[in-house]
């Protein structure tokens, strides 16, 4: 049972009467769907009134005495994501408490959920999100190591922050519409927008998975046709695997080239896309 170490994160805690109206109208994801499925994860986005990103986000429902709704994102997002999500609230009867301090979290693969786990193909297969106290002790865990768990996530195509989301962006050039955002749910900051993106099916750049064949390639290689013309950019490698962004011209196209000092290496295009949750 490999077993993931992600640390100590940003978690946030919303709860009161008003907490999923609230939340509903400041995340892309149906906030109520937790109701039906207490035990499944929910990514989101959070975005601005432009539908660019502010936040890739994780949601969890928490009964302990009383019901809640537990935020989770990478820690250097803590002090922007809790500005963002408190600064609508105003008249609803909600609270929101900061409790990144309290807890870390472990992502097990292929691991059957138990009583306090969630479902979260976080690495783009099966396994489960498990919250521990923050100073609970993992020596007697097997825990990958952090250069074998970004393998897994860039084989899968699973974007990270700070990667291949970056705030200022728009969600559906991650293929995040797949999994992240609700278009049945109604209003939300940012929703125009995403919903006008789906209508029209343009995005000026996506997401794609790549294979090397060659050495050398770095995050920031830029990819091209033959010609060299620039037609996107590589992300995130873990040889022969990589992500990165193809611009529109280059929509369509199965071949790539990243041009070195050294000579060019190929990036072939891997069209299936995961779902991204």
């Amino acid at each position: 049972m490999p077993v993931i170490d992600l640390g100590m994160r940003c978690l946030l805690e919303i709860h009161g009467p008003d907490a999923v109206r609230y939340l509903n109208g400041q995340v892309t994801q149906d906030v109520r769907l937790m109701a039906r499925h207490p035990q499944q994860a929910l990514a989101s986005c959070i975005t601005d009134a432009k539908g660019r990103l502010q936040a890739y986000v994780t949601l969890y429902l928490h009964d302990a005495g009383r019901p809640a709704i537990r935020i989770e994102a990478p820690a250097d997002l803590r002090d922007v994501l809790l500005a963002r999500v408190s600064r609508y609230l105003i008249a609803d009867d909600a609270e929101i408490d900061d409790i990144s301090d309290h807890y870390r979290l472990l992502h097990l693969i292929d691991e059957p959920t138990q009583e306090k786990d969630f479902s979260h193909a976080r690495f783009g297969i099966a396994g489960v999100d498990r919250w521990l106290p923050a100073d609970a002790d993992l020596t007697d865990l097997t825990l990958w190591d952090q250069e074998k768990a970004e393998r897994l996530r860039i084989q899968n195509g699973i974007p990270a922050w700070g990667r291949e989301l970056t705030e200022g962006m728009l969600p559906p050039e991650a293929g995040l519409d797949a999994s992240a955002i609700s278009y049945q749910k109604g209003c939300y900051i940012g929703q125009e927008v995403i919903s006008r993106i789906k209508s029209a099916g343009k995005v000026n750049r996506r997401l794609g998975r790549f294979l090397l064949e060659g050495e050398g390639v770095t995050p920031g290689s830029v990819l091209t046709d033959e010609s060299g013309t620039a037609m996107g950019e590589i992300t995130s490698i873990a040889h022969p695997h990589a992500l990165g962004y193809v611009s529109k011209k280059g929509f369509g196209q199965t071949n790539f080239c990243v041009r070195l000092p050294e000579g060019t290496v190929v990036a072939h295009a891997v069209l299936s896309q995961p779902d991204q949750r």
